[in-house]
């Protein structure tokens, strides 16, 4: 038997990367409990396994003490020396108390805590390498759903898409290749549990990176995302080279490269916005498609009053007030709407930087919301 188990100890070393020591050692430990169990011994005893030899050998531990209160524990100086003449009080006495059928218990305990540990090993692994992954974005597969949560295969693990994490209007099937998000991983006594999500603002960082070459390389940097999951998103993005154009790198020709992270989302519109860390400005980018007329800071409130066209009030605000949510959202800045007749009866426009900074002719503000991918033309609605 041992040697057969110092075969498979090394083969685990190999393929596992499990020490063969730290077996032994969970080996004999294991052994020790048998021992006591199966022959109903309460002494301290310890195993020594030596694999080298083939031997297996159970020795009891016996404190010498002057007074023996207990005889499994304790033995006296007078006994000790009978054993060994060089004992003295404090030392430990070893004596082999080996049973003759300790080896077939050895055999079944050495199996049982080999199996445990290569399976904790490999949790572990699987826990390493899924640890480092969150905040990433991986394939899997729908392998199950019950009431509340979806189960989606990752290949080593099961990965967890709770309710609140799940796209509502999107409509998961066994069998079916999704991307999502991982959020979590957390270490349990069943293995690592793996959370992901399909809402998560993070999928659609990730979804981009895949996509644009310029986010991944670092030239165009996505600073904000504002997102409600299967129904519409902004980000706001900002170039590193002033050779290149964020937002069209973003977009792709023809809509090319949004259109496929829309595709991968089910229609989820996408309205991608270029950051300024002028707060006028990037307010007004935060609106689009809407025109903006003049945007007003209040910092102490860190809030804006946003003036746009009569015609354009209702695209400003978008279906139930989403394109300015999200535009706020997307910011970080309150964000007040004011139709240009409202503004004009109450006195705030036109403010005296109002040409300046929204001078913009109609043929112009076109070619920029066109840039912009327009697939708002419901917002109105």
């Amino acid at each position: 038997m041992a040697n057969e188990l110092l075969d498979a100890l090394i083969a685990l070393e190999k393929q596992k990367g499990i020490s063969r020591d730290v077996l032994i050692e969970a080996i004999e430990a294991a052994l020790v409990t048998a021992y006591k169990r199966n022959f109903n011994q309460a002494q301290n005893v310890r195993v020594d396994l030596n694999l080298d030899n083939g031997s297996m050998k159970v020795y009891s531990r016996k404190d010498v003490m002057e007074e023996v209160l207990d005889d499994r524990l304790h033995i006296s100086l007078e006994d000790a020396k009978q054993v060994n003449p060089a004992f003295e009080l404090g030392d430990i006495v070893e004596q082999e108390v080996t049973p003759r059928n300790f080896g077939r218990i050895a055999a079944q305990t050495a199996k049982q805590v080999v199996t445990q540990r290569v399976r904790e090993a490999e949790r572990g692994l699987i826990y390493e390498e899924y640890v480092d992954r969150e905040e990433d974005i991986v394939n899997g597969v729908v392998e199950r759903l019950d009431a509340r949560n979806i189960y989606v295969g990752l290949g080593k693990v099961e990965a967890v898409l709770p309710v609140n994490e799940q796209i509502q209007t999107e409509t998961y099937r066994p069998h079916e290749r999704i991307k999502v998000y991982i959020t979590k991983v957390e270490r349990t006594t069943r293995g690592p549990q793996v959370f992901v999500s399909r809402t998560h603002p993070g999928l659609l960082r990730r979804l981009f990176e895949m996509e644009v070459p310029e986010i991944y390389d670092g030239i165009v940097e996505i600073k904000s995302i504002a997102r409600e999951a299967g129904d519409r998103s902004k980000i706001s993005v900002v170039a590193h080279n002033d050779d290149v154009d964020p937002v069209g790198s973003c977009v792709g020709a023809k809509g090319s490269r949004v259109q496929t992270i829309v595709n991968e989302l089910n229609g989820e519109k996408i309205d991608i916005v270029e950051w300024s860390e002028d707060p006028v400005v990037f307010v007004a980018n935060a609106l689009s498609p809407s025109k903006v007329l003049d945007v007003q800071v209040h910092e102490e409130e860190k809030s804006t009053t946003v003036v746009v066209p009569d015609y354009q009030l209702s695209l400003a605000i978008g279906k139930r007030g989403q394109n300015a949510r999200l535009a706020a959202k997307l910011t970080g800045w309150k964000i007040d709407i004011k139709s240009e007749t409202d503004a004009r009866e109450l006195g705030i426009y036109p403010s005296a930087h109002a040409s300046e900074n929204f001078d913009l002719e109609d043929e112009e503000y076109e070619e920029n919301i066109d840039d912009n991918f327009d697939l708002y033309k419901d917002d109105e609605e």
